[in-house]
């Protein structure tokens, strides 16, 4: 650092120092240490300069100019404090083409400021001749474009690994830790994984996002953020609005929806438009990147998908309640198609519930009124969830009929399908590995890049070649053995004899209900197509 005598040389500089591994940097040449130690040496016969201040951005990208040290030393500048620039090369004050450009030939001439890149030979106080001028442009583009090249690479490696399956988030998600030993992957977090079972159980059960919510506060379970916290990770969130966040009903939706639970990694929702533009944009989503049986699920699938389906429904509660109504979001009319109302009544003879056709309720002239009693409704869709529960137990005895049905094929052509396109997967991976090996020799690429890409891609081609292995053999199976049962049939069967609803019981079952009139319903149950197939193998056989 120079001394006091220096006090009162000409240029008032700043060192501005940037290091960021999103451009490619190289730390052990790009080192904050390094870019100040060059620049103190470069400044040794310098008696014009006299550095004022150091500003340093670690881990800012070069391509946009929105980072705080660097605007913190543009503030000085406007304020008169500062009237020379040193960096180590240009590429430390930014790889943005055009910007970097208007910056150095036109803002910091107008405004008297010294500009100088050490490397690159550049020093606006000391230019003999226009040659300095005429080659700073293309400096600067070369500097654009290997941000460019860094960012496809970068994007192209986080593709290749979302489409092996591996997490590539910065933080995992709630109900998650990351696995020490494999790189990538998932592992269930249990104290958080008991919170997401129980907000899955709590929404079948009839509880809405908001009673969910409440219930954890009450209980004094962090939010996902605070757990975040107490595990000491260095987490920001747009989110947080408060000092201590709690959970929401935003945030309780987050969870219901996130497919992740279930086993399967879903990415790629989000992208940016390109290496220059940070802001991101949602992706539709067909063109999600999915991978089934990742890691360890924590809800099944069924019991997501009855979230998912509860979700569509009608949420409201009465005024001051807090869960559901048995039949809310289930009964439609069987005249318009329309939600059917619960009304309360009290007479004489005491109180009772009803349901109405919503359309009739706010116009008798478009639709009758379908009415029908709550108890009575109750007692006719009890009945008929016996009879079906008795015919799911029946099916027991039907299991080797199963693996004839026309279900067995379609199910069998749809891993077909998935088959051919893990092949054709391992192709693309494989060629990609030859001309990484290409680049490599045409000098394209350094060693470690090339390393590192070499890797990225044999380790897809395991993963694709693990893929089909296991797809080959799921189809031989499905040629000999039933694939009709599933979880929630067991489930269905532990029960036993039935005594009453619940909405539980519902939302496991049951798909909707028709109200004809107040003594002809129809129940329509999930999987129903399933349950046809076998009746009919039942009247064949």
């Amino acid at each position: 650092m120079p001394g006091h005598s220096d006090i009162d040389k000409k240029y008032q500089a700043a060192l501005y120092i940037r290091l960021s591994k999103e451009d490619g940097d190289k730390e052990e040449s790009n080192s904050v240490s390094n870019q100040r130690d060059l620049i103190y040496s470069f400044l040794e016969d310098k008696g014009d300069i006299q550095v004022c201040e150091e500003k340093v951005d670690d881990g800012y990208s070069g391509v946009g100019f929105d980072r705080p040290a660097l605007n913190s030393m543009l503030e000085d500048v406007k304020q008169g404090k500062i009237n020379c620039i040193i960096v180590k090369d240009l590429s430390r004050f930014g790889r943005n083409y055009i910007e970097t450009g208007r910056y150095i030939q036109q803002i910091f001439p107008f405004m008297g400021v010294r500009f100088i890149a050490i490397n690159d030979h550049y020093d606006s106080g000391h230019m003999d001749s226009q040659a300095d001028n005429m080659l700073l442009p293309f400096k600067n583009l070369m500097n654009d474009s290997y941000s460019r090249d860094i960012s496809i690479k970068v994007r192209s490696q986080i593709e290749v690994r979302q489409k092996r399956g591996d997490y590539t988030g910065s933080f995992p998600v709630y109900g998650y830790f990351r696995d020490q030993e494999r790189k990538g992957k998932l592992v269930i977090d249990p104290v958080a994984a008991e919170v997401v079972r129980d907000i899955f159980d709590m929404r079948i059960k009839g509880c809405n996002n908001r009673r969910i919510a409440d219930y954890l506060n009450e209980h004094g379970i962090p939010s996902p953020m605070e757990y975040k916290m107490l595990l000491h990770w260095r987490y920001t969130t747009s989110f947080k609005l408060k000092p201590q966040a709690k959970w929401s009903s935003m945030a309780v939706e987050r969870i219901l929806k996130n497919e992740i639970y279930t086993g399967a990694m879903v990415q790629g929702k989000e992208k940016t438009l390109n290496y220059k533009v940070k802001k991101r944009i949602k992706v539709s989503k067909e063109d999600w990147i999915r991978v089934e049986h990742t890691h360890e699920a924590i809800i099944a699938k069924e019991d997501f998908a009855i979230v998912q389906k509860r979700m569509l429904r009608d949420t409201r509660t009465a005024p001051g309640g807090t869960k559901l109504h048995l039949f809310s979001g289930f009964l439609r009319c069987g005249g318009c198609g329309g939600n059917m109302v619960r009304k309360k009544i009290r007479s004489a003879k005491g109180e009772y519930c009803y349901y109405i056709c919503s359309s009739n309720k706010n116009d008798t002239s478009v639709c009758s009124s379908h009415r029908i009693r709550e108890d009575g409704l109750s007692r006719a869709v009890l009945e008929m969830l016996r009879t079906h529960l008795f015919l799911i137990i029946t099916m027991d005895e039907l299991k080797e009929m199963i693996g004839k049905l026309p279900l067995q094929e379609r199910e069998a052509q749809r891993r077909c399908r998935q088959l051919e396109e893990r092949r054709k997967e391992l192709t693309r991976y494989q060629k990609l590995k030859i001309s990484v090996y290409e680049d490599y020799k045409e000098a394209l690429l350094t060693k470690r890049e090339y390393l590192e890409m070499k890797e990225d891609y044999e380790g897809s081609c395991r993963q694709m070649e693990k893929a089909i292995e296991t797809l080959e053999r799921e189809v031989c199976s499905l040629v000999k053995e039933s694939r009709l049962h599933s979880p929630w049939i067991e489930r269905l069967k532990e029960r036993g004899t039935i005594s009453e609803l619940d909405r539980g019981l519902l939302a496991m079952t049951v798909e909707e209900i028709i109200v004809m009139d107040s003594e002809h319903i129809q129940v329509h149950f999930q999987y129903q197509d399933e349950f046809q197939i076998v009746r009919q193998a039942m009247k064949e056989g």
